[in-house]
């Protein structure tokens, strides 16, 4: 990669890795519906790192480095030897770029996730991440890969005894950020996020919306260039979904790659960002400005 993700090995890995297409249809909600959950403010601090909220299904161009490349990619569970996870699959994703992966339950999209974070390698094939072979990587050098991949998960993952403060700034704190980055980096992506006249509380103080979104902080707080995305809007109702998605899109609009494994079909076909289908472990759809598809919500 030029200069899209830092180098995981800098001096013997330091403290820090610091169809045609269809009509493009944008999000147009009221920004009043997302502020009343507390959803990202329309333009951000000044002198903000985040740039405006811009929804305009981008495509970006396919030239370059990828910032993630799947060659020939097999992974198969020991469960199901006879049944392969994802098979023979190819695909490139680019720097900037904002890659919906749809599909039913077992398609094989948390296991296409889970691969470019290292939680699982492949059994065939070449995983590349940021110019490095996840396949051929060493245990050792995983932690500090994932200091440059942000992750977001259905769940929230927030840690109950510490604040929306605390559970941003304990991101930092384990790649052993100084306390003046951190001061200075925690406000400002809650800020961003909406979030800053409730750094204070506690996680069980905070609607499903807002504890996404503390979740959306903890992931980007280190400035990551790519931003996974487990089912990031799964438990949570269309409106307060579509502040989560607003927030992401503005995230996007930075250069940051987002890669968002969803079932949030009106959510996909009103972005109309690149789709890749996944159907029992294979790509059977790359679309860009795409729609969900005939897929049910499963």
């Amino acid at each position: 990669m030029p200069s899209h993700f830092r180098d995981t090995e800098q001096q013997g890995v330091p403290d820090v890795i610091t169809g045609g297409p269809e009509p493009v249809q944008t999000i147009t909600a009221s920004t009043d519906i997302a502020r009343s959950e507390g959803s990202a403010v329309d333009a951000p601090a000044s002198g903000s790192l985040y740039a405006p909220l811009e929804s305009k299904g981008k495509v970006v161009p396919r030239t370059g480095t990828p910032t993630i490349s799947l060659r020939g990619v097999t992974l198969i569970y020991p469960a199901q030897p006879n049944k392969p996870a994802l098979d023979d699959v190819s695909l490139d994703i680019y720097p900037g770029d904002f890659v919906f992966v749809v599909g039913h339950s077992g398609s094989g999209k948390s296991t296409f996730l889970r691969l470019l974070t290292r939680e699982i390698k492949a059994t065939k094939g070449d995983v590349i991440v940021a110019g490095q072979n996840l396949t051929k990587m060493r245990n050792w050098k995983v932690p500090y890969l994932r200091r440059q991949i942000g992750t977001v998960y259905q769940d929230f993952k927030l840690l109950p005894d510490k604040t929306v403060y605390g559970n941003v700034a304990f991101a930092l704190e384990c790649i052993g950020k100084p306390r003046s980055v951190i001061e200075a980096q925690v406000p400002e992506v809650l800020r961003l996020v909406g979030l800053a006249e409730k750094m204070d509380n506690f996680p069980d103080q905070l609607s499903g919306g807002e504890q996404q979104r503390v979740s959306v902080a903890r992931a980007m707080v280190n400035r990551p260039p790519l931003l996974v995305c487990d089912e990031p809007t799964g438990n949570l109702d269309p409106a307060i979904s579509l502040g989560i998605m607003k927030l992401l899109d503005r995230i996007n609009q930075t250069g940051t790659t987002v890669v968002m494994a969803t079932h949030d079909r009106e959510m996909v076909d009103s972005m109309r960002r690149r789709v890749v289908a996944l159907e029992a472990g294979h790509v059977v759809r790359d679309q860009e400005r795409g729609g969900y598809g005939f897929y049910d919500a499963l």
